[in-house]
């Protein structure tokens, strides 16, 4: 039976963990948002779900966020230069269920989820002092509770291309492409 590509991307993951390189679920996300102008940022894939669904979260009025809230294409590309690999991913994203928002955000650090609240995201801010006097305070309560304007996305994947790094850049690329339902599989050129 031939793998699928979310088990291929979870091999890799699993690989580069193995191979001990640092934050090896870190992903470019790229959005654009109704100007059609990308942006391009660093993000932690915390999850492949069953049904291949990737997960990731944020500050929803973020950039990223306001941009998927007009636009749910986006790109998402992992790099892991000791082991020359490199996967794309393309597809469609919505959010995830408040409850799966409420048990993440409960499962992180106390002072990352007061981080997470205290931060306008991608907002102007006066100075940093500003947010480390928030944090302060808040840090001094027992029960921080997720703002509704943070949360997870879920990327519906629609286009896998994995490229493996070769002699004399003969590169192997492979790449699966979402058809009536279906993955096709196909070799491209270096």
């Amino acid at each position: 039976m031939a793998v699928m590509p979310d088990h291929q991307l979870k091999l890799w993951l699993e690989d580069a963990a193995k191979n001990d390189i640092i934050d090896f679920n870190a992903m470019v996300l790229s959005t654009a948002g109704t100007d059609g102008r990308p942006s391009s940022r660093v993000v932690l894939l915390k999850d492949i779900t069953d049904n291949g669904e990737l997960i990731f979260f944020t500050n929803y009025n973020s950039r990223k966020g306001s941009q998927i809230e007009e636009n749910p294409s986006l790109a998402l590309n992992f790099f892991w230069r000791t082991l020359e690999r490199q996967v794309r991913v393309e597809g469609k994203v919505t959010k995830t269920s408040a409850e799966l928002s409420d048990e993440y955000f409960n499962s992180r650090p106390k002072e990352s989820r007061v981080g997470a609240i205290v931060s306008p995201q991608s907002q102007q801010i006066k100075s940093l002092d500003v947010l480390i006097k928030n944090a302060e305070k808040l840090l001094k309560k027992d029960h921080i509770k997720r703002p509704d304007n943070w949360g997870g996305f879920k990327v519906i994947p629609d286009y896998y291309e994995f490229w493996q790094g070769g002699k004399n850049r003969l590169h192997d690329r492979i790449c699966y492409q979402l058809k009536g339902g279906k993955w096709v599989k196909a070799r491209l050129a270096p």
